[in-house]
């Protein structure tokens, strides 16, 4: 919890109270259904809270901004970016019940309003969102391809609508297809742990 006040010391108590809160309910969780690796949850904050607020460095979300967490997990990055935007509304969707089951029971155990979270396959999705939040779960080409009907013509945020993804690694391959538009920010620009040096966030408006 230390490691997310350090790097967003403008926290409201509110939401230091459901970071801190984080840690118990997932630990509970993962006992009962295994959303992140066993060896890691030590690593909570860093691996998944922070990782997951990388896209809050690269974007900074208007009020009253939709956004879709497309294959979600146990609520990655959707829960952590929902704290850090109370006034945006988030939809979680994963094809995993399971898994849906505790990013709503962690969304609610910690009082957060402004997420939804359904299972469902990303085609199955035709909901339209300002935003398609995403962390690795397939090609940037093919998420892409499932989540432009997703994407709404109204936009609200400096930043046009598009897609933000968190990519781990080389990502030239991935991006070649958007090599005009795309813009890719490591995120050791803004956080200084080993783990983050060749991590990723790509957006792609859409």
């Amino acid at each position: 919890m230390e490691l997310i006040k350090k790097y967003f010391p403008d926290l409201s108590e509110r939401q230091k109270e459901q970071f801190g809160a984080l840690k118990a309910l997932y630990e509970d969780w993962n006992a009962k259904i295994n959303v992140i690796s066993r060896k890691d949850i030590g690593n909570l904050y860093e691996h998944h809270v922070l990782h997951s607020l990388g896209i809050a460095r690269a974007a900074q979300f208007q009020a009253d901004t939709t956004i879709l967490d497309f294959g979600t997990g146990g609520g990655f990055p959707g829960i952590p970016l929902a704290i850090m935007f109370p006034e945006c509304r988030f939809k979680l969707i994963d094809g995993t019940g399971k898994k849906i089951l505790v990013a709503t029971e962690v969304a609610k155990a910690i009082g957060l309003r402004n997420v939804v979270a359904e299972q469902r396959r990303g085609e199955d999705e035709h909901g339209k969102f300002d935003f398609v939040v995403s962390r690795a779960v397939m090609p940037l080409p093919d998420l892409v391809k499932i989540v432009r009907k997703n994407i709404s013509r109204k936009q609200r945020n400096a930043m046009l609508n598009g897609v933000l993804c968190l990519k781990g690694g080389q990502v030239d391959g991935e991006i070649h297809p958007f090599r005009k538009t795309a813009e890719v920010e490591p995120l050791s620009q803004w956080f200084e742990e080993e783990w983050f040096k060749e991590k990723n966030v790509i957006y792609v408006p859409v």
